[in-house]
């Protein structure tokens, strides 16, 4: 397919999606019967294909990779897959399962990597559905939705704290993902999607079995998921789409009950983080959601999930902290944000482990790349609050690591590290600096400005 083809693809699929949208907009109460041959559209698989490609990931447990696909040429494996479908033998594969570090040590997050084919039909299936459940994802859900972001979140929070708004759930559920219930999330699909073929799709990717590392070189298939009959893929492309349609029982079950207006509070959800900012104490709030979660078979996290009050307490959302900040010179508190502690360990941990003596055969250029990479996109989400001293510390931080790493190659003795000043490292190495940034920045003043989304002033505190 031509690049003028690919373009014309693609607008055929953002206008349905447009239609679909507006369609599932004006009514409610609509449920779409006649979806599954879009999905099998050769426009749809186009564009699933083209955003899967974009993504990357490695190869399922089939094995077969984009270089082969292409090899063998997409048009002709797209059309194999679209006849799959049309005549009803696509069957899903087994996902392949590995386990990602987490920050504590020790603990694994378990991911799943479906095949390339199986990541391209369920991308086209959310194609398809994404627009009509859009129109009814709640405005406090922030995660995997077009124009919102994590940042978003942050700024809901920021600005119902300066808005009176100080007593605070800070909530954590146990295994979100893997505990929700396949019948009550099937029947919250079926509200809007009557399409029996691709309603019995997402069945089968709710019930794909895992195969994993058994520990002794070889490997084990288990079907977890459908004995216990809960659990969305992590990994899967449409698993985002599935957690924030049953996080939306949630949220409507706390407006339902009248627990938004009986506590005046709100909730602030990203994927499986929220936030119960409120006016209510804390420990009341905690026990209607906890209530609220055991209607809904899932479980709030004991141990990580707290009650306080701020700015007497602060807490860690997203990554950010949001607590009492002071100003410069000794000019008052306000309630801020900033990034956490944790989250600046991270970043100078990932940049010493690039510049560990073992890297030290890479071209210094190439090293340089590396590390403005990280910096560019932990400072392109990290840029909201009172942001300086987090970057004058990791502008320390990556300068020191990198004159170290440049010390080995060069063979320098350690006593000689002036040879790389500072100002020689940006300069002429091209280290990206973060510092000269904050002047730029949304919220760099304490949050306070419209633009940041924390209201007209910052309150003192």
């Amino acid at each position: 397919m031509t690049t003028g083809e690919n373009l014309a693809g693609s607008q055929r699929v953002r206008k349905l999606q447009t239609a679909l949208h507006a369609s599932a907009t004006a009514d409610p109460e609509r449920r779409f019967h006649a979806l599954i041959d879009k999905v099998w559209r050769m426009d749809f698989l186009h564009e699933a294909y083209n955003r899967v490609r974009r993504n990357g990931g490695v190869s399922g447990v089939d094995g077969e990779s984009f270089e082969a696909i292409e090899e063998i040429g997409v048009e002709g494996w797209l059309e194999e897959l679209s006849s799959e479908l049309r005549d009803g033998t696509y069957v899903p594969r087994a996902v392949r399962r590995v386990l990602i570090p987490k920050k504590q040590p020790g603990k694994f997050r378990p991911l799943g990597i479906p095949c390339i084919r199986d990541r391209v039909v369920q991308t086209s299936a959310l194609l398809v559905m994404e627009p009509i459940f859009e129109a009814d994802l709640r405005a406090e859900q922030y995660a995997y939705r077009p124009g919102r972001s994590a940042l978003d979140a942050v700024n809901r929070v920021h600005r119902l704290l300066n808005t009176g708004h100080r007593e605070i759930v800070d909530g954590d559920l146990s295994n979100y993902f893997g505990e929700i219930p396949h019948a009550e999330l099937m029947k919250s699909v079926a509200r809007r999607i009557s399409d029996g073929r691709l309603l019995g799709l997402i069945k089968a990717w709710l019930e794909m079995p895992v195969e994993e590392d058994d520990g002794e070189g070889g490997t084990c298939r288990t079907r977890r998921a459908r004995k216990e009959k809960k659990g969305t893929p992590q990994g899967a492309p449409i698993s985002p789409l599935l957690s924030n349609i049953y996080m939306r029982r949630f949220i409507l079950g706390w407006q339902a009950l009248g627990h938004a207006w009986r506590y005046s509070a709100e909730i602030v959800n990203y994927a499986d983080d929220f936030c119960i900012v409120g006016c209510a104490p804390a420990a009341e709030m905690l026990a209607a959601a906890e209530r609220l979660m055991v209607k809904l078979k899932l479980a709030i996290n004991p141990h990580k999930t707290r009650c306080l009050r701020c700015p007497e307490d602060s807490f860690v959302f997203l990554g950010y902290r949001i607590g009492r900040n002071y100003r410069p010179n000794g000019r008052g508190a306000y309630i801020g944000t900033r990034p956490s502690k944790a989250s600046v360990q991270g970043i100078c941990s990932r940049i010493s482990a690039q510049t560990h003596r073992r890297h030290v055969g890479q071209d210094a250029e190439e090293m340089v790349e590396r590390l403005n990479r990280m910096l560019s996109g932990w400072s392109q989400y990290f840029r909201l609050g009172q942001v300086s001293p987090s970057y004058r510390a990791i502008d320390a931080h990556a300068a020191g690591r990198l004159r170290r790493w440049l010390c080995r190659k060069h063979k320098v003795q350690t006593g000689k590290y002036v040879r790389f000043s500072e100002q020689q490292l940006w300069d002429h190495y091209g280290l990206l600096r973060l510092v000269p940034k904050t002047k730029m920045l949304p919220g760099a003043k304490a949050c306070s400005r419209r633009k940041a989304g924390c209201g007209k002033t910052a309150r003192p505190v």
